[in-house]
């Protein structure tokens, strides 16, 4: 089934960007994982350290390979990108990988593109870790 974040069309940028977030990395860190394969659609790409997923069924495999997780984001920050209809989200944060006491640093860039008034999917997402901080 196709999901796509659903956000009020009144919200701003910086509104959506929030939004997304939490769900995205709530959905990611819970049982339910499998519900991220919709906010993708077969032109979706996930650059994951280096290596590029592309489509939905691709990016949830490699999500999921990464095991239980859980994110701590830090910061956040937003800019339009080149058409009205999307916004480049940038994510720092630390992150447990498989209960590990010890968090690790990570960034990770989204752009969203609107498929009509509220509706966002992810375009590009691009996930580091940041060892050496």
């Amino acid at each position: 089934t196709l999901f796509i974040l659903i956000i009020s069309d009144t919200m701003s940028s910086e509104e959506v960007a929030k939004a997304f977030v939490q769900h995205y990395y709530n959905t990611f860190d819970g049982p339910a994982v499998d519900n991220l394969a919709g906010l993708f659609q077969p032109q979706s790409m996930l650059t994951f350290e280096g290596q590029q997923f592309l489509g939905p069924g691709a990016i949830l495999e490699k999500i999921k390979s990464v095991g239980q997780v859980k994110h701590e984001v830090k910061s956040l920050d937003v800019q339009p990108s080149s058409t009205p209809s999307a916004i480049i989200i940038f994510v720092t944060g630390a992150i447990r990988i498989g209960g590990d006491s010890n968090p690790l640093h990570f960034c990770e860039m989204f752009q969203l593109v609107s498929t009509g008034p509220g509706a966002y999917y992810v375009h590009n997402a691009v996930f580091r870790l940041n060892y050496g901080l």
